[in-house]
């Protein structure tokens, strides 16, 4: 019995639902860099932490922050005019926001199994002319299992919100950047590596 409610204590302490920590692309201290006719690209991997940096890993998607400067004589839109290749020249397939969104977000329902701890009860005997008597029983699984269940779902739901609110608001996809305009943003590309990144202005 002790060896169960040790058991259950580390998986507590260790499923617990994952924070956010909002990402502000234009903030980057930027060290990787690549430039074409006249288009300066920077980036940076690993913006991730926690079970979103894990979910990245798991999935093959890497997070990518990204700073573009348009210092050409005209306006041109990300996507078409500006593509991101690896060094090889190969192109890289840019996923939506939603499908990083859907790939790397915590799932709210998979907290549901705390639930399981609801039967859970503490129970104080007390030794009497050497006879073990109960004393008491607190059902405190009736407390902790909906409590932790309810309390990561609501964290978990949280931290997805703002992750999703940064994919939005610093979304790419189709984005016109305005000769002598500078553009922060996030893309998500499929891959289980950290390559180096090349702009290619056509």
């Amino acid at each position: 019995m002790k060896l169960l409610k040790i058991t259950i204590l580390l998986l507590v302490f260790t499923s617990c639902a994952s924070g956010y920590r909002t990402i502000t692309p234009s903030a980057i201290n930027y060290t990787s860099k690549s430039t074409d006719k006249e288009v300066l690209l920077e980036y940076k991997y690993e913006l991730l932490e926690k079970k979103y940096k894990k979910k990245e890993l798991v999935k093959g998607i890497r997070l990518v922050a990204i700073k573009l400067t348009n210092n050409s004589d005209k306006d041109l839109t990300f996507g078409k005019d500006i593509k991101l290749t690896y060094n090889d020249g190969g192109e890289i397939y840019i996923m939506t926001h939603d499908k990083v969104f859907k790939s790397l977000k915590q799932s709210p329902a998979s907290y549901l199994w705390y639930l399981l701890l609801t039967p859970l009860q503490f129970t104080t005997t007390q030794n009497t002319n050497g006879f073990t008597t109960q004393r008491e029983s607190f059902p405190v699984g009736l407390i902790v299992g909906p409590g932790l269940a309810g309390g990561n779902m609501i964290a978990a739901g949280s931290a997805n919100k703002k992750f999703e609110q940064d994919l939005l608001d610093y979304n790419l996809e189709g984005k016109i950047i305005k000769k002598g305009e500078v553009v922060s943003g996030l893309i998500g590309i499929r891959t289980d590596e950290y390559n180096s990144i090349q702009v290619k202005v056509n």
